[in-house]
């Protein structure tokens, strides 16, 4: 039986799409569904490019009712993996999926993380502090913005003259690069 793995995605998608590249082709694993706040979100194209079926969801519908958890739980869902999605995620279900939602940030936590931090805020600010590295991290979802347990980290040199291209794509490369096969490992180690 493949493991069933759901995307969270608020924006483009680039990591979204790299783990659709990496488990089309997986006999252990699969992509059943990308889920989005932004009905504009560039995700959706990219999943209607992989053929993924997606679903747009209100706040309303995330944080107040059960819709969005009895969809995954009627697809078997064994992993949801926040990708650029900028929502907290509720405690129901957090419940629903124990210790079954982790979560990629472009910085190394604990630096840098909480509510309002993500994307080019993280980058300005490892910029600002005058920071020599930075990096990505993977970790499990808890009631709090980019406090579970840490899962992954990468790092990578800050040179003198890096500006926030180029600091953004230093880390585009690392969450590119690790976080397919870290969703991987991680599937293989959950229990049948």
């Amino acid at each position: 039986m493949k493991k069933r793995i759901a995307i969270f995605a608020s924006g483009s998608g680039s990591n979204a799409q790299k783990l659709m590249e990496h488990f089309k082709r997986n006999a252990d694993a699969e992509i059943v569904l990308i889920l989005t706040n932004n009905p504009q979100a560039y995700v959706l194209q990219r999943a209607d490019n992989f053929e993924v079926p997606s679903h747009i969801f209100t706040r309303h519908e995330f944080f107040e009712t059960e819709d969005v958890i009895r969809l995954l739980k009627n697809l078997q869902v064994d992993l949801i993996v926040l990708a650029g999605f900028l929502w907290l995620v509720p405690a129901s279900l957090l419940k629903a999926f124990p210790n079954k939602i982790i979560n990629l940030h472009p910085a190394l936590l604990p630096k840098y993380g909480g509510k309002g931090m993500y994307g080019d805020h993280v980058h300005k600010a490892i910029l600002e502090a005058g920071e020599e590295e930075s990096g990505i991290t993977i970790h499990f979802v808890n009631e709090q913005f980019d406090e579970g347990e840490i899962i992954h980290q990468s790092k990578f040199k800050i040179e003198p003259g890096d500006n926030l291209e180029m600091v953004k794509f230093k880390g585009q490369q690392l969450e590119h690069h690790h976080f397919p096969k870290v969703v991987e490992a991680l599937l293989k180690k959950m229990k049948s």
